[in-house]
């Protein structure tokens, strides 16, 4: 969207001759891109307002995105990195609540310097190189953060993670001022998993059987159960991890199944964003393309809002 990136163009003088004396990343351009823009983003582009209008049947993603980002941004000495794990099955919203933290720490999301995003079979994809891997994890995460403190790490399918990689960023997350003369008290990691996905559906269908409304579903409901589940999941990308045992994840993140109407919500939110009118016959037609489970009920979209985009191009 047009709002996404801060126009250079606007800036004062002394901002351009700080960005042009400064060719790599460094704390000094990282604070000027925390909390210049930072206070445009939040004027622009505010948080409650993007997961309102775009992410559509998560009220306990919302609910829970919003109170520990405003906490942790709030908090102006931190005891240690926020830290969020975010489970459920695929096209839910959980890459898009990543870009949205992301831009309202840096405005340019992920494309800022200061925002890194590893993807498991991209980054990580042999598991007879694990030593190397968690080696230059470590160094990466070491020089990012002692540019920018306030660096956000975002790992995507978490479940395909070979189990240990993680482990390696441990001392990185815990309840410690310093590590080796660096504070990472200020960073933000967060974490995507389609693990967990089953035991998120299996809460919902329990209430949508008993006749109870979605909307009741708490996060008690749920993230104990997750936190437990995917510990024991060898293929979480967290199974038996010390970031786990050792209490270091701040929220367990669930991302509900998406209903019929959630889907339709979805495509109505791609046709405004295209600039197109809503046009509901396209809507609909769009929405009963997609499949939809358990196969008696029909109630959960299968791949969630992820071929939206797609599905809407041949309409």
């Amino acid at each position: 969207s047009g709002q996404k990136n801060l126009s250079m163009t606007h800036w004062p003088s002394s901002l351009w001759k700080i960005f042009h004396d400064l060719i790599k990343p460094s704390p000094l351009l990282c604070s000027v891109a925390h909390f210049l823009p930072g206070k445009w983003v939040q004027q622009h582009h505010p948080i409650p307002l993007d997961l309102e209008q775009k992410l559509f049947g998560q009220h306990l993603a919302t609910e829970v995105i919003l109170k520990a980002l405003t906490g942790f941004k709030n908090n102006r000495n931190p005891k240690k990195p926020l830290t969020l794990s975010l489970h459920g099955w695929a096209g839910t919203g959980k890459n898009f609540v990543s870009q949205i933290v992301a831009e309202n720490l840096h405005p340019k999301g992920l494309k800022s310097n200061f925002v890194h995003l590893f993807v498991s079979t991209l980054h990580f994809p042999h598991e007879q190189k694990i030593k190397l891997y968690q080696e230059q994890l470590q160094k990466w995460i070491r020089g990012n953060v002692s540019a920018c403190a306030s660096s956000v790490f975002i790992f995507d399918e978490m479940d395909k993670l070979h189990p240990g990689i993680i482990d390696a960023i441990k001392p990185f997350l815990d309840y410690y001022e310093q590590v080796d003369g660096v504070s990472y008290c200020k960073a933000i990691f967060i974490f995507l998993s389609n693990a967990g996905g089953d035991l998120i559906t299996k809460t919902a269908l329990d209430f949508w059987r008993a006749g109870r409304k979605r909307e009741d579903i708490q996060l008690k409901d749920l993230e104990p159960v997750l936190s437990v589940g995917v510990f024991n999941n060898k293929h979480s990308g967290l199974w038996r991890s010390g970031l786990i045992d050792r209490n270091l994840i701040d929220y367990f993140v669930p991302f509900l199944p998406l209903e019929y109407r959630h889907v339709k919500m979805c495509v109505r939110a791609e046709m405004r964003a295209r600039g197109a009118a809503v046009d509901e016959d396209i809507v609909t037609r769009v929405a009963e393309e997609m499949t939809f489970f358990p196969k008696d009920e029909k109630i959960y979209s299968d791949k969630g809002c992820k071929t939206v985009q797609s599905r809407l191009d041949f309409h």
